[in-house]
């Protein structure tokens, strides 16, 4: 009886905090988007819902994968994924002014993703997403990391920054994490 309340407790709590039953723990806060006052509560957002997760900056060598990531952006997104940015100037890579960050994005690249404010992505002052991911399979070890996470939560593949966000592995492992229709 006692594991019963415990357990109806904790169900309490987390239905009273507005958690998800199938929400993992590293994907149940909210953070600010790029350039914006708006926040997003990642669980509430996109429960059921498959993600690229990529930490992101605006004068890398690799900030041209913006338009591989709008393309699976755009290519998927009926189907249940969504592309989620990270800015982070944990390489020394971002743009300080997020206004300028922001434009790189959103009008260089036209990207109509969720890009979030600018964040630490590895080690102990990582955000809580790059946290939980990072301890699961590893941290950025630059920019444009790419971590494909299933509608389920589990984390289905950890892609250098080298991967293309168009190409056959990570589209493979894409496919993979999708709701099931």
């Amino acid at each position: 009886m006692k594991a019963l309340s415990l357990t109806a407790a904790t169900l309490l709590i987390a239905l009273s905090a507005g958690a998800s039953a199938s929400c993992p723990s590293f994907l149940n806060h909210s953070m600010r988007q790029l350039a914006s006052t708006e926040n997003i509560q990642f669980c509430e957002a996109y429960e059921g819902k498959a993600l690229l997760i990529v930490n992101t900056a605006s004068y890398c060598g690799y900030t041209s994968q913006f338009e591989g990531l709008e393309q699976i952006h755009r290519e998927y997104e009926d189907r249940g994924l969504v592309v989620l940015g990270f800015s982070s100037d944990d390489f020394f890579q971002e743009d300080n002014d997020e206004g300028d960050a922001a434009e790189v994005c959103f009008e260089k690249y036209d990207v109509t993703f969720p890009v979030l404010a600018t964040s630490p992505v590895r080690g102990s002052d990582a955000n809580p997403v790059f946290k939980g991911l990072g301890e699961a399979s590893g941290y950025p070890r630059w920019n444009f990391n790419k971590y494909v996470v299933s509608s389920s939560g589990d984390i289905v593949g950890h892609f250098p920054s080298s991967a293309k966000p168009d190409g056959e592995e990570i589209r493979s492992a894409i496919e993979a994490a999708l709701p099931a229709s």
